[in-house]
């Protein structure tokens, strides 16, 4: 069973409701240079993220209802400012190995040198470190290094359009979710824990925690089974995504 509510004003609901709330809370244990990373957000951090990211999606980079933008990008915290800003500008947000009926307009990634860059009309590059001020490699020509230029953009976003109910929000392996399905109408709340790799998955239990007032804390990578113990007792996990 799903609402009708839009995902701006699910995240609009949680700023009014407690705008410093850890809404969610990103552990990484991968091997590379951000192992060891604790990044807590506030819906109104999140907030300001997805406002700057559509603002940079909407002015330069002109996308709006019907736009097709794919997420390369693994779950994580910018993957959901990424996610509700391309819903903000009525965007289709496609994620997973599946195949679209034309190039996507925008491609959102953190591997430029991914075969699907060839494939859409622009090119976003995503640093994940949590304190990047520019990419660490090389952005092709005409590609947007977010970690350079997103903090360019403003902080509030007012949509030139809005997208139909019926219009797709999510294309995945498993269909197509329309804008009135996105947001579940009979959600369960909670401090929930997810370790899981699927990006459409991770968007999945955010939607259903956020929707009933809850909050997400995500984990990447395997961290030892007591460290991870002890971390989701101190961070109050209530159940598991």
């Amino acid at each position: 069973m799903a609402s009708t509510t839009p995902p701006a004003a699910l995240l609009a609901r949680l700023v009014e409701a407690d705008p410093g709330r850890p809404r969610v809370t990103y552990y990484d244990d991968t091997d590379g240079p951000t192992r060891g990373e604790r990044i807590e957000l506030s819906a109104r951090v999140l907030a300001n993220w997805v406002a700057k990211a559509a603002n940079l999606l909407q002015d330069e980079l002109d996308v709006g209802p019907g736009a097709k933008v794919r997420l390369d990008l693994p779950p994580h915290w910018r993957t959901l400012y990424w996610a509700f800003a391309a819903w903000a500008v009525g965007a289709r947000v496609v994620v997973g190995d599946v195949e679209v009926d034309a190039p996507v307009d925008v491609l959102v990634t953190d591997d430029p040198g991914t075969a699907g860059a060839s494939s859409a009309d622009r090119l976003v590059v995503v640093t994940l470190a949590a304190l990047a001020r520019q990419a660490a490699g090389s952005v092709p020509n005409g590609g947007v290094d977010e970690a350079r230029e997103l903090a360019t953009h403003g902080d509030l976003f007012d949509p030139y359009d809005a997208p139909a109910p019926d219009d797709p929000a999510l294309v995945t392996t498993d269909g197509v979710v329309p804008f009135a399905a996105l947001v579940p109408a009979a959600p369960t709340g909670g401090r929930v824990h997810t370790a899981t790799t699927d990006v459409a998955a991770f968007l999945a239990t955010t939607l259903e925690a956020w929707a009933a007032d809850g909050s997400v804390v995500l984990t990447r990578g395997a961290p030892d089974a007591d460290v991870l113990a002890a971390r989701l007792t101190t961070e109050g996990v209530t159940r598991h995504g």
